[in-house]
């Protein structure tokens, strides 16, 4: 463990990973992006190239996936909502997901043979949107749990898409128990991106889901004749969205993989604090878990996706509120020449943390060991928009969380 600037990093050296966790089948792939390109809204995403920033950082290239055009939704999340939801209601007709489309499911003939079904879950905002935007598309209920504090403008997102939304007195972990015993008393569907013992179907087919991500990242780089990306920065909060994609880099790459950096909030640094005890098992961390990047604010590890995260990840760093707060300015106020991208807390860290890195002569032995140079490209992705305006506004307009040393 090494502490630099409140950024606190584990760095694991290749030779000593045993790689043992699975990874995403070509065919599971392939399923999914078919089930994801059957629904009328989907377009590919834009991948922006940073390229003045990279000269000025340093570095050779800078992409960032913009994930606030997703169906309209201002986020990622649905993409592994409305897989799982869509695999779950395939299961229960008795036919595989490669043989459904978005319409056939939502079709009177499916609503009837199935009647109506209550989906529930609990989120910080984006993925309880993804999941009431996927069960009302299908003609099915929603019920959404927040923990304390949630943001109010997420809780009427959610409910404008038709969910029956709650604010509980819990944090973010707490709320998913308050969840998994609802819907067990009332007879519902837990759609949940994190997995525990008994429960793991679900929470994998959410991760599946997410891969159309990283496919479409990829085939954007290959289209636009540049080279793979040499290091890859993933957001995580329970690790699902950060397991996926590097699931999908090994099983494309190999040994041959970008370098991948994990981030979290310092107060919820749940997959930091297990590859610092570092003994093969996740570790929880405990409070309010309170953080501006309020989806990654969670305090226990999908177990299913920390097996990948301790298998195949480069470094794993614990992020202040200010690293991702000189993101979200950096990528608001972009360079000559350079697209603006409008980009939450929770969707910018990466970006913060890349200019440190760049900027900080302290942060030079990270940079040393991940390689960073004029000669890497690096991709970003940005997995949601301004989904809390108020606190967008207070960070581009007011400064707040200032890009301090404390």
């Amino acid at each position: 463990m090494m502490v630099a600037s409140r950024i606190r990093y584990v760095f694991k050296d290749r030779r000593d990973g045993a790689g043992r966790a699975p990874v995403f089948s070509e065919e599971e792939i392939r399923i999914v992006r078919n089930f994801h390109k059957s629904f009328a809204q989907y377009r590919v995403t834009p991948l922006h190239a940073l390229d003045r920033l990279a000269r000025d950082l340093g570095v050779g290239k800078i992409w960032i996936k913009d994930e606030s055009f997703r169906f309209g939704l201002n986020a990622f999340k649905v993409l592994g909502a409305s897989f799982a939801i869509g695999k779950y209601l395939g299961e229960r007709m008795g036919l595989p997901i490669e043989e459904l489309t978005f319409d056939q499911l939502s079709s009177p003939e499916i609503k009837g043979k199935l009647g109506t079904l209550t989906f529930v879950t609990a989120t910080d905002g984006n993925h309880g949107r993804g999941v009431a935007w996927a069960a009302r598309q299908l003609g099915q209920r929603s019920v959404v749990f927040l923990p304390k504090g949630a943001s109010p403008i997420r809780v009427e997102n959610i409910r404008g898409e038709g969910a029956e939304a709650y604010v509980t007195e819990y944090n973010y972990d707490d709320t998913v128990r308050h969840a998994a015993r609802y819907a067990e008393e009332m007879g519902g569907v837990v759609v949940q991106d994190t997995a525990w013992p008994g429960y793991e179907d679900i929470p994998r087919w959410i991760m599946q889901g997410y891969v159309t991500i990283m496919a479409e990242a990829l085939d954007q780089i290959e289209a636009s004749g540049e080279e793979p990306p040499t290091h890859v920065f993933l957001q995580a909060g329970v690790g699902s969205f950060a397991g996926s994609m590097l699931g999908y880099l090994v099983s494309r790459f190999g040994e041959e993989r970008p370098f991948t950096i994990i981030m979290e909030p310092e107060t919820a640094a749940c997959i930091y604090k297990s590859a610092v005890i570092n003994d093969g098992k996740p570790h929880a961390v405990g409070g309010d878990l309170a953080t501006i990047m309020a989806g990654l604010s969670c305090g226990e590890p999908n177990t299913i996706s920390w097996e990948i995260l301790r298998d195949y990840a480069d470094m794993y760093v614990s992020c202040p509120d200010h690293v991702a707060a000189r993101g979200v300015r950096i990528l608001a106020s972009p360079l000559p020449g350079d697209p603006q991208v409008i980009s939450g807390e929770s969707g910018a860290v990466g970006m913060g943390l890349l200019s440190l890195l760049a900027a900080r002569e302290e942060l030079k032995e990270m940079r040393d060991l991940l390689q960073l140079d004029t000669s890497s490209r690096v991709l970003i992705i940005s997995t949601e928009g301004d989904t809390d305006p108020v606190t967008y506004r207070k960070i581009v307009w007011d400064g707040a969380f200032p890009s301090v040393d404390s």
